[in-house]
């Protein structure tokens, strides 16, 4: 990924509409960090806690396996309004 598409990520929603890919008032948010979905937020509105403590697995076109891949991502100890990466899977 370049930089162009770094920065196109930046401030957008995991699995929204690219031409209404902000953030909406009133949703709850994790950023995600590092990985190839890095700088991405990932609406958590009505997650409990569990479903925060168990991560996610996140389909990607920008991870290790391509169209077919998945990008690993947990919730940081001590804060879960950030998702770390832990890897890529097929």
């Amino acid at each position: 990924m370049n930089d162009d598409d770094e920065r196109l990520l930046r401030g957008r929603v995991y699995g929204t509409d690219p031409d209404h890919a902000g953030p909406r008032p009133g949703r709850t948010y994790a950023e995600l960090v590092g990985g190839p979905l890095d700088g991405l937020l990932m609406d958590i509105t009505g997650w409990t806690q569990e479903e925060i403590s168990n991560g996610v697995s996140l389909r990607t076109e920008l991870g290790q396996f391509g169209a077919d891949g998945r990008a690993i991502y947990n919730p940081r100890a001590g804060d879960s309004r950030r998702f770390d990466w832990t890897g890529d899977s097929p």
